[in-house]
């Protein structure tokens, strides 16, 4: 991963996000944390690869540890989560360099590639979990035969969409993270997806919201630029936020 992502670089990423669908927002880190790949490319990468990078991403940004809140579907208590990226790293059980995979269900013989981001904004308007999700599998379907006879995607029953989507999860398991949690206050046990696109949003928008903040309190006391304040490293502009009080 190389140094691309600067505090200048970082915020104006994050600006430009505010008005980007969700899908994309960690695209342009990664095409800048990465640049040997392009936004187009990484558009294309399987959600498993991408969120594996993700996570260098956010070590290099804020470090390995990683502090969860959510609440219990059982009693709604709110659980505090400590996790380091090491826990919720996954090895892929084999290449994912081929692109295409096989899995025979029954009488059909089906090819297949996994998700990348640009199939989950082409489902992303589907409101409904069940249709979304077909919908997301027959795009990855490259070819189905049934005895030997070419069938449409649009004719997989359930049982086969169902028998893709735990051999694309075995395949590549980065792709769909879940934390066994256990609440303190019911005793509630439920295994918690894990998105770390959304995760490293969102503590992206705090470091902005924080960053904005430090830089007018800097050039109010000092007069100094944008620019000037961005070009200090963050243990300086912490010594003169506390000369300032």
């Amino acid at each position: 991963m190389e140094p691309g992502l600067t505090a200048r670089n970082l915020l104006n990423i994050w600006e430009h996000g505010l008005l980007d669908h969700p899908h994309k927002r960690v695209l342009d880190l990664l095409a800048a944390a990465y640049p040997e790949w392009s936004f187009e490319q990484w558009m294309e990468i399987p959600i498993g690869q991408r969120d594996g990078c993700l996570l260098n991403v956010r070590e290099a940004l804020f470090g390995p540890h990683l502090n969860c809140v959510t609440l219990c579907p059982n009693c709604m208590e709110q659980l505090e989560i400590g996790l380091d990226t090491f826990q919720i790293r996954a090895r892929p059980t084999e290449s994912l360099t081929t692109g295409t995979y096989s899995i025979t269900v029954d009488d059909c013989e089906l090819q297949f590639r996994l998700p990348n981001t640009s199939d989950l904004l082409s489902v992303a308007k589907l409101s409904d979990l069940l249709p979304a999700r077909r919908a997301l599998f027959e795009r990855c379907v490259l070819q189905t035969t049934r005895q030997g006879v070419s069938v449409l995607a649009s004719g997989i029953s359930d049982d086969v969409v169902s028998a893709i989507a735990t051999r694309m999860s075995e395949i590549d398991p980065q792709a769909d993270i879940q934390v066994a949690l256990t609440c303190p206050a019911c005793s509630h046990q439920w295994f918690a997806v894990f998105d770390i696109a959304s995760f490293l949003w969102t503590e992206v928008n705090g470091w902005a919201l924080r960053i904005l903040d430090e830089i007018h309190r800097l050039a109010s006391a000092y007069g100094w630029s944008e620019t000037d304040i961005l070009a200090l490293s963050p243990m300086r502009r912490q010594l003169y936020l506390g000369m300032i009080g």
